[in-house]
């Protein structure tokens, strides 16, 4: 008898339908003797709908109160999808976050777990009912509700996996798994069986929306194997496995596996920072003691003692590092600051390109042929990224998933 931790999204669980579709096939897996726990996500837009309700009573809702109301979404879901596996003969538990062991830091609204204590869930298991556990959600070591962030439901779901030692995790969405190229922008792209987690963790952190980038820096911390699939076919999708994994069944490593974009952040410079040591890390202290999540990072060579910095950050908190930004501008005797929210990131990644020369260029006279400007440039072992104009992402990734074949079997 195997564990099997399964994640529902919120359109899997969108309307009474849906959960009677899904508790069809949770009870299906357990009826095949599987022990399952299931990790839910608050139903359709309901998570959108509380956001909303809250900016209609508050200018800036405190967020600990955010995290106290939006975590009402998913305990609706995970008592009625209980309710449905009751009704089809099998027994079933609901678990909030908190009692389901999932213990966080005290950051609200984008809390990190500590520690999983699932002893309530074992409990269950070996009751032989099914376990339902809210997704996105624990409780704070100050014994706060709180919620885990954007993806929050995927990160529960590895972290119960890791905990409970679970054979698999598999995360149901509405896509059929990991696709060379968002299918809505690139209609030939083509889902890829297996990829490595250094490959999702690359393709998460560059605008690959499958996978949330936090659950899968916890499963390859953890070895937990993340299989993708669509709650609506049920049709085998795609693994997340560890590279040896990969190499043992002797599966040749595609030089690019994807083409990714991201158009959710802005670009910031400073401008004339003087070239001395101590500058950039005082600056970059200060965004990060107001949680700012400052991703790609370029310097300019420096010219008379000054140099150029620029970064991007999510739209989310563009206002936030401005204003830490400026308080810091007189201190470190930088000349300015301007933004651009109208920039948008391409990226090809693939494991491929560590033995395989060329690669960058490749993708320099590709977007260079369709007259794209390129601002920015940040690479990895396994990954190419450009900062474009917005208004060139799509073309950009079309150009790219075109030059690299990735459309061809």
């Amino acid at each position: 008898m195997a564990l099997v931790v399964q994640k529902f999204g919120g359109t899997s669980v969108a309307d009474p339908d849906r959960i009677r579709a899904v508790a069809e096939h949770v009870v299906a897996t357990r009826r095949r003797g599987d022990d399952v726990v299931v990790v839910v996500s608050a139903m359709g837009k309901t998570t959108d709908d509380l956001v909303r309700l809250a900016h209609e009573v508050s200018a800036a809702p405190a967020d600990r109160e955010m995290d106290m109301l939006l975590t009402a979404g998913e305990r609706i879901s995970m008592a009625l999808l209980c309710m449905a596996i009751i009704e089809q003969g099998e027994p079933a538990v609901s678990f909030t976050g908190s009692q389901a062991g999932i213990l966080t830091d005290t950051t609200h609204t984008k809390a990190k777990i500590l520690d999983v204590r699932a002893d309530r869930l074992r409990e269950a298991l070996a009751a032989g009912s099914v376990a339902v556990v809210a997704g996105f959600q624990g409780v704070s070591t100050a014994s706060d509700v709180t919620t885990l962030g954007r993806g929050g439901s995927d990160t529960t779901a590895v972290a119960l996996a890791a905990a409970l030692e679970a054979s698999a995790c598999e995360i149901y969405t509405d896509v059929t798994g990991v696709f060379t190229a968002d299918p809505r922008v690139v209609p030939e792209a083509r889902r890829l069986p297996r990829v490595s987690f250094d490959e999702m963790l690359e393709m998460a952190a560059t605008g690959g929306r499958v996978l949330a980038l936090r659950s899968v820096e916890f499963a390859r911390n953890h070895g937990v194997r993340v299989h993708v699939r669509s709650s609506f076919t049920w049709e085998p999708g795609t693994w997340v496995v560890p590279d040896e994994e990969l190499e043992v069944e002797g599966m040749e490593q595609a030089i690019i596996s994807g083409v990714t974009h991201d158009t959710s952040e802005a670009k910031v410079t400073i401008a004339r920072v003087p070239d001395r040591p101590g500058v950039a890390a005082r600056l970059f202290r200060a965004l990060a003691d107001d949680a700012v999540n400052v991703d790609m990072i370029v310097q300019n060579v420096s010219t008379e003692g000054h140099t150029d910095i620029s970064f991007t950050v999510p739209h989310a908190d563009l206002t936030r590092t401005l204003t830490v930004v400026e308080a810091q501008l007189g201190g470190i005797g930088a000349a300015g600051i301007t933004h651009d929210a109208d920039v948008g990131r391409v990226s090809i990644v693939g494991a491929g390109m560590k033995s395989n020369p060329g690669v960058a260029a490749t993708m320099f006279e590709t977007l260079a042929a369709e007259g794209i400007n390129i601002e920015m440039i940040s690479t990895s072992t396994i990954r190419v990224s450009c900062v474009v104009a917005e208004a060139d992402v799509q073309r950009a990734v079309v150009a790219l998933h075109r030059a690299f074949d990735l459309g061809t079997s």
